[in-house]
């Protein structure tokens, strides 16, 4: 049952062979890649007003100024990543820049900070793209949290079932709302020109707001910039676009990127022009389409339809780069091997998975609520770009190729306006961000305990060329059989015990429940075999793991003093069927866990595989 479940959900295995199969076209990867980034229109110019609404509604105005340093950051971004896929063309992004360049504390940080950030990227679309449902929808608004959670499972099936399948679904959404948006667009600057659309604007373009401050400025940038969340993406996924790869991701990444600034500056300008102030319950988006396509008609619908898709689907973009970037952690010995295991369909499975949990996880400690998560969403991304752009500065000045110094330049901009902000976040969001100084030594400490442990791992394991492997040769072996009852199982067991050993012991723990069931359990087993030694240990606790324990260690112990080798052999029944596991006691696979912690025994499984 499960393994048909499991080919309905995320479909049949694919050779190795066909991974080319999987490789992405610019139109599938724009879809794929972009959605985080053009998203956050939906909610990153949304953030600059609602920082200003503070103050006064009279200063909305400042969105626009605000909107283009914004813009500059992105178009330094942009280049900088640019030079990032073709310099490291085997994707990574920012954990492989730092690494090279700064080292590799500097790549640990980068690399955790952006598997974080891929979690709150998950937990941040989801519940965007939650609020646009039940802004068209109110009476769904008190849903929101296991609406994300569904999403965000979804999301993740859809992912184990490989790229290409998700690519292809994920072009109906996002290029939905791109086409939507334009459409929008379009008809609000048509509708400005022939007059149908009055200006509202609270106060004019240029109006002094008493009180205004550069604190408040640079707050309301900080927020504003998290529109830029996303853009990487591109240069972690390079393996997976077709060839030319340097060639089509850096297309992708242009294409990207001038989308994403179109969209950004005109839901600035008509969000000014119309004087659409932000609230809790309809975002700011919502209002400028009533008003754009003339109240809730089929425009307005379609928009927030279209919204509410690519905003759930935007999680996709950590789901593309979260497994890759954990692979290539994991490749360097500073996460779990089990991150470079590929699934039926090619996948990296157990990175998809794990994100999914902990962006799960995130929704239910944050309550569903995008503004308490786009703060730490932000550092979690803004570390990594200084780190990957001040990163590449040393990149140039050590390679020194081509028109290096203008490129060390665009890095150093870009570098300095990432640094500012991460400054900014940290001064003006703390209450929001100060989990990232507590998640950050942690992750810090997991990096280098796991790298720890694999080269621990490989040292004893690793046999030098020169070095001699000492065998020991063993006079005989002793074989101990746990015993229950009296079975076939039993009776399989203890004929193998006989055909592998030279001394065999049949071990049996009872309880003081039932002395007469142990006494015919005794003389039953002595009636078969009465050529084999039967032990019979009393445990007045009703524990069978301590008295097996202490018993093998007087054997093994023994058994060394006359150079014999000392093998455990635990039977067991297996049910036919998986699901029937669960009706029987794991006694077997407690003991096999506890006896492994022994370095001087062998333990092995005998399995009786039952018919019915």
């Amino acid at each position: 049952m499960w393994r048909y479940l499991k080919r309905v959900l995320i479909g049949k295995p694919l050779k190795t062979l066909d991974e080319g199969q999987t490789h992405l076209t610019k139109f599938k990867a724009l879809a794929m890649l972009s959605s985080d980034a053009i998203s956050s229109v939906a909610y990153g110019p949304e953030q600059i007003t609602t920082v200003l609404v503070t103050l006064s509604a009279a200063a909305i105005w400042y969105s626009i100024p605000i909107a283009a340093v914004v813009l500059v950051l992105l178009l330094a971004i942009t280049l900088s990543y640019q030079q990032i896929i073709h310099a490291y063309p085997s994707g990574g992004g920012a954990y492989v820049v730092a690494t090279r360049n700064w080292g590799s504390n500097g790549g640990l940080f980068a690399g955790g900070s952006l598997l974080v950030d891929y979690m709150l990227t998950v937990a941040v679309s989801t519940t965007s793209g939650v609020e646009a449902i039940t802004s068209a929808v109110p009476a769904l608004y008190k849903f929101s949290i296991p609406i994300g959670i569904i999403i965000v499972l979804l999301i993740m099936f859809m992912n184990l079932r490989g790229m290409s399948e998700s690519a292809n679904f994920l072009t109906i959404p996002v290029y939905f709302f791109v086409i939507m948006m334009i459409v929008m667009v379009v008809w609000g600057g048509y509708n400005i020109a022939t007059g149908h659309i009055h200006y509202r604007a609270i106060v004019d373009y240029g109006t002094p707001v008493s009180g205004m401050s550069f604190v408040l400025l640079i707050r309301a940038f900080s927020a504003g910039s998290s529109s830029l969340t996303g853009v990487e993406a591109v240069s972690n996924a390079v393996p997976n676009f077709n060839k030319p790869k340097e060639k089509n991701a850096s297309t992708t990444l242009a294409i990207m990127s001038a989308i994403l600034a179109f969209f950004f500056i005109a839901v600035i300008f008509f969000s000014f022009y119309l004087g659409v102030v932000p609230n809790s319950r309809t975002t700011i988006l919502s209002q400028m389409a009533a008003q754009i396509f003339g109240g809730h008609g089929l425009g307005f619908y379609l928009l927030q339809l279209s919204t509410a898709m690519i905003l759930a689907v935007a999680a996709n973009t950590g789901f593309s780069a979260f497994p890759i970037l954990a692979f290539n952690m994991a490749k360097d010995k500073y996460m779990p091997h089990a991150f470079m295991d590929r699934g039926d369909r090619l996948g990296y499975s157990n990175g998809i998975i794990l994100l999914a949990i902990g962006a799960i996880i995130l929704i239910l400690i944050f309550h569903g609520q995008t503004n308490m998560l786009i703060p730490l969403y932000a550092v979690g991304v803004f570390v990594p770009f200084t780190l990957s752009q001040s990163g590449m500065i040393i990149h140039w000045f050590r390679e020194r190729e081509g028109f290096w110094l203008g490129k060390a330049f665009i890095n150093l901009v870009g570098a300095l306006i990432s640094f500012i902000l991460v400054i900014c976040l940290f001064w003006q969001h703390f209450a929001n961000v100060w989990p990232y100084l507590i998640i950050m030594p942690l992750l810090l400490w997991m990096f280098h305990s796991i790298h720890r442990h694999y080269v621990k791992v490989a040292a004893q394991l690793r046999v030098a060329e020169k070095t001699k492997v000492q065998l020991h040769d063993y006079d005989g072996a002793t074989v101990i059989v746990l015993v229950g009852n009296v079975t076939r199982v039993t009776r399989g067991a203890i004929n193998y015990a006989r055909s592998i050993g030279d001394y065999v012991i049949a071990m049996h723990v009872s309880f003081d429940e039932n002395p007469g069931k142990e006494h015919k359990t005794a003389n039953e087993f002595k009636a078969e075999y009465p050529d084999v030694r039967f032990v019979d240990i009393h445990s007045s606790y009703r524990s069978i793991a301590k008295p097996t324990l202490r018993f093998v260690d007087v054997i093994a112990k023994r058994a060394e003093a006359r150079n014999y080798s000392t093998t455990v052999l635990v039977p067991q029944f297996i049910p036919k069927h998986p699901w029937q596991l669960a009706l029987h006691n794991q006694t077997s696979v407690r003991l096999r866990a506890l006896l492994n912690s022994r370095e001087n025994i062998i333990v092995a499984s005998y399995n009786y595989h039952l018919q019915e």
